[in-house]
């Protein structure tokens, strides 16, 4: 390999490196909503003959104070999982449990659907859709 074709194919590396940089800076630093949410919970999805149950792990957070909205053939969830009062000024040592705004979309399943109840189920939020079709 000449100098002149070394110095090209250098060139050509720092330009794809530079590329991915930018790539990468645009998907973490993208501008956002006012309250990006922190943090993602898991979920189940199960389908039933005329429901669709989606559990969510969010222990400790009130489901009166959880929103879930049917966009098209999606499901949002959002809220935010708060210390209690008792703990605010509590010594830490050790956080596993995400705290903060949190929020999800999630692809349904081909359909329909009415409503999303929310209730609670050993810790964990239980949203049923209704299927219409």
């Amino acid at each position: 390999m000449t100098t002149s074709e070394r110095n090209v194919w250098m060139w050509s590396q720092a330009v794809a490196m530079i590329e991915r940089a930018e790539g990468l800076h645009r998907q973490f630093f993208r501008p956002t909503e006012a309250r990006p949410p922190a943090w993602e919970p898991p979920v189940d999805i199960l389908e039933a003959e005329r429901e669709v149950l989606i559990l969510v792990a969010l222990p400790g957070v009130d489901p009166r104070e959880v929103e879930a909205v049917i966009d098209n053939n999606e499901l949002l969830i959002a809220g935010e999982r708060r210390y209690p009062p008792a703990l605010q000024n509590a010594a830490i040592h050790r956080l596993e449990l995400p705290q903060g705004r949190f929020a999800r979309r999630i692809r349904l399943p081909a359909g329909q659907y009415e409503g999303a109840a929310v209730s609670e189920l050993h810790g964990c939020l239980l949203i049923t859709l209704r299927k219409l079709t």
